[in-house]
């Protein structure tokens, strides 16, 4: 039997054993741990260096994009990105090595540049036709070529007529009735307007009424001047009464016609003048003004034709020159305007990056608008934009992309909500398309869902949310209800029942 003497030694001889083993311990291990190091003063952090043409490339140091060498930015500087809200903040280094620069938002009165080209034509209310106005055959022309120049009452062929003879036949015996009885005036006057009638000239019928002899050849003279657009007959043809001797165009007016695409055809009017140049008369400027506009649209093309008429003296102007209009127009006197290279276009949307105003580092935010009308350099803004706000019109794109790598709202990617989305996925049970959009269609009617989309082959929804407005379990109950199972839900009978039969899924 121990006594408590032996017992008050056992004690001692264990606590003398634990001591020895911290301090073993101590000596051998607790020297090489050294306290965690953290440098709060310095404060540094994980830099993210990207392309501004390809935003998927991410280095923790700067260098040059592997895809098409150029310098890549320092995206996300200490302190310098905002993950807080939807606005993208870069350092004043950033900025620079972007190349961002704004321009600030205005209204006034907006000038709109419209460019015009087209061609000179001759005016066709100067188009002429010589006709024969008694038929024979013609024994010679005066005028061979295309191109002549016709002046009124000269001589542009002799012709055979057999009418042409026995007017003048009748106005000879009309004469002679005439010198016998005073009172036979009546008669010689009806003979000579015949002949007046077939375009014969006063001298002509003078001549034969002086020579008292008819003459089986007669010549026919123009009854008007111009140029010969196109002649119609040749020596010895015969011709009826009416028939087209050569047909003329005058030059001393002439038409630029222009065509004006339908998008600009509001800020062109009638009566408008209108100045343009032309290609083969370098530094020279005619001006004219607009004296039709086609009322209807070239279908291919989907342009209308404008006239401009211009006087065109020494014939400087000819058919088919080629000529190049420019036409300033005023829009609206109160328009709101920015730069074109402040808008990126995707095709569906138009967004801008406006910058924070007051914010002590560049802080920029997307901006979606409606624009107006193209004013050369400068869009009209309809909507989305304020006046006085600077919008980013060099090194937007770099913007753009630090906002894709942060999940932020971006020109490619509008149903990013920002900071909060979670992306999640779960199996949807499902066949066909009719099952996809309906998985898809139950999911997104919840709120908080921003995007869901299931894949037909893996079975799998994926969804995005924001966690204070749904959840995962939230979302496979309403798909079960649209009559799917899901990993947590199993959808009613009832409801699976009523699937059409390419989406009965359960075996």
């Amino acid at each position: 039997m121990k006594t408590t003497k032996d017992i008050k030694a056992a004690v001692a001889s264990c606590t003398a054993g634990i001591l020895l083993g911290i301090a073993a311990g101590w000596l051998f291990f607790g020297r090489t741990q050294e306290p965690e190091s953290h440098n709060h003063a310095t404060g540094v952090a994980d830099e993210v260096w990207t392309c501004s043409m390809h935003p998927q490339i991410r280095q923790d140091k700067p260098g040059k994009c592997p895809i098409c060498a150029m310098e890549l930015i320092r995206l996300v500087p200490s302190g310098s990105v905002s993950t807080a809200s939807a606005d993208i903040m870069l350092s004043e280094e950033a900025a620079a090595l972007a190349d961002v620069q704004t321009a600030r938002v205005t209204r006034g009165a907006a000038i709109k540049e419209i460019f015009l080209y087209g061609t000179i034509q001759s005016d066709e209310r100067l188009a002429r036709s010589e006709v024969a106005h008694a038929g024979g055959r013609i024994e010679k022309l005066h005028v061979n070529f295309t191109g002549e120049t016709i002046l009124e009452g000269q001589k542009i062929a002799t012709i055979y007529s057999p009418t042409l003879l026995n007017a003048q036949r009748e106005l000879l015996e009309a004469a002679d009735m005439y010198a016998a009885d005073k009172s036979q005036a009546g008669l010689i006057e009806a003979a000579r307007g015949k002949l007046r009638l077939m375009k014969l000239t006063d001298r002509q019928i003078a001549e034969i009424e002086a020579s008292g002899q008819t003459s089986a050849l007669t010549d026919i003279m123009a009854q008007a001047g111009g140029i010969v657009a196109a002649r119609k007959v040749a020596e010895g043809d015969y011709v009826n009464q009416g028939s087209v001797l050569f047909e003329l165009t005058g030059l001393s007016s002439v038409w630029a016609m222009f065509d004006a695409y339908e998008a600009d055809l509001p800020y062109i009017r009638q009566g408008d003048r209108l100045t343009y140049t032309l290609q083969a008369l370098p530094g020279k400027k005619y001006t004219g003004r607009v004296a039709f506009i086609d009322p209807s649209l070239d279908m291919t093309t989907r342009t209308a034709k404008v006239r401009v008429e211009t006087s065109n003296p020494g014939l400087l102007l000819k058919p088919g020159m080629y000529a190049l209009a420019k036409v300033e127009t005023e829009t609206l006197p109160s328009t709101l305007t920015a730069p074109k290279t402040a808008v990126l276009w995707t095709g569906k949307r138009s967004i801008v990056y406006v910058r924070r105003p007051n914010s002590p580092t560049p802080s920029f935010s997307l901006r979606e608008v409606e624009l107006g009308t193209s004013l050369g350099d400068m869009y009209s803004i309809i909507s989305g934009l304020e006046e006085g706000e600077e919008v980013v019109t060099s090194g937007a794109f770099a913007i753009d992309a630090s906002a894709q790598l942060e999940g932020k709202p971006s020109m490619m990617n509008n149903n990013t909500p920002g900071v909060g989305a979670i992306k999640t996925s779960f199996a949807v049970a499902g066949l066909c398309e009719m099952c996809k959009e309906r998985i898809e269609t139950a999911a997104g009617s919840l709120t908080g869902v921003v995007a869901a989309s299931w894949d037909m082959e893996t079975k799998q929804l994926s969804i995005e949310y924001i966690a204070a407005q749904t959840s995962p379990s939230d979302v496979a109950q309403a798909v079960a209800l649209s009559g799917h199972d899901t990993d947590a839900y199993k959808a009613a009978d009832s409801v699976y029942d009523s699937l059409p039969d390419c989406c009965k899924y359960r075996l």
